[in-house]
């Protein structure tokens, strides 16, 4: 669609009602992309809004959570009370736990999984559990889509890979890494309504045999993106999935995250608290994992 055939809209606000006009809209440039709003309005503190607004939220086509064969599907628009009431598999376990870290109830309501990622804090909520779930992110412009791993795609604080013109469209889950069983923990100064000192998502698959045969562990708010830790990974691979596994998790498998000093926690202590709450992670996934048998994703889906 072209802007000649565009509906007649507001120069500061529009809310198209489809992928196509959306894409049209922000081909002309100068928009701000408005999903869930939940961070978009307290940014502006008392400042009014400058620029002009794209509203999405009518497109129902990027709400919903389904499994094609291939990919578990995460629409854009998908709010994080759709994970915490989807059926997932184990592996989602800590996605769904992270979603409900998302602020309050209210929050978890409006707030949105792309909004999520494209709001790019380093203690987003959001991307420990996607990473360890080897998220891909579909962003679309006029021009077509493309596929970026998370780690492609969150580039730094408040940095994204998006390019002008461009929305994110959908998060696809492999899988083949919707195996196993999966935790979340989070550090804060309270225990709800916080923004993480540090927090670990772990997921763990295990054969017939006891033995790890996945591992997947990602650290957030101890960098200026949260990171995986594929050393520590490989490590694991082959190790019994018993808790004297714990042992092998030391404090040199964050010494190459990089967290900051601020008013919630010196960098030091950060570190401290990563591997701690690494070891808590894995414990909870070994925990679940029945009697060392493998956890294997069911074919269900859940749309919403």
């Amino acid at each position: 669609m072209d802007s000649a055939h565009l509906p007649d809209i507001d120069q500061s606000y529009a809310r198209p009602r489809t992928i196509d006009e959306a894409l049209s809209l922000l081909a002309i440039g100068g928009w701000t992309v408005l999903a869930g709003g939940t961070d978009f309005f307290p940014g502006l503190r008392d400042r009014p809004v400058t620029a002009p607004i794209l509203d999405i939220t009518a497109i129902d086509g990027l709400r919903g959570i389904r499994c094609d064969g291939a990919y578990w599907r995460i629409g854009a628009l998908t709010r994080w009370s759709d994970i915490i009431a989807a059926d997932l598999p184990p592996a989602f376990q800590a996605l769904q736990q992270a979603a409900r870290e998302v602020g309050s109830v209210q929050i978890q309501n409006r707030a949105t999984v792309a909004g999520n990622l494209c709001n790019a804090s380093p203690a987003a909520d959001g991307v420990p559990p996607l990473l360890a779930l080897d998220a891909e992110i579909v962003v679309t412009s006029d021009a077509g889509s493309r596929r970026l791993a998370l780690d492609a795609f969150v580039l730094g604080n408040r940095k994204t890979a998006l390019a002008p013109g461009e929305i994110v469209t959908e998060v696809l889950v492999p899988k083949s890494a919707s195996r196993g069983v999966s935790s979340f923990v989070k550090l804060g100064i309270r225990r709800y309504l916080v923004i993480s000192i540090a927090m670990v998502a772990a997921r763990i698959a295990a054969d017939a045999q006891g033995r790890i045969t996945a591992a997947a562990i990602s650290v957030g708010a101890c960098s200026a993106v949260a990171r995986r830790l594929p050393c520590l990974e490989d490590r694991l691979i082959g190790q019994p999935a018993t808790p004297a596994t714990l042992a092998l998790v030391t404090a040199g498998d964050v010494a190459g995250l990089s967290p900051i000093d601020d008013t919630r926690a010196p960098a030091a202590y950060r570190l401290e608290a990563a591997a701690e709450l690494i070891r808590r992670a894995l414990g909870v996934c070994l925990a679940g994992l029945p009697s060392g048998l493998p956890t294997d994703a069911p074919s269900g889906e859940s749309d919403r």
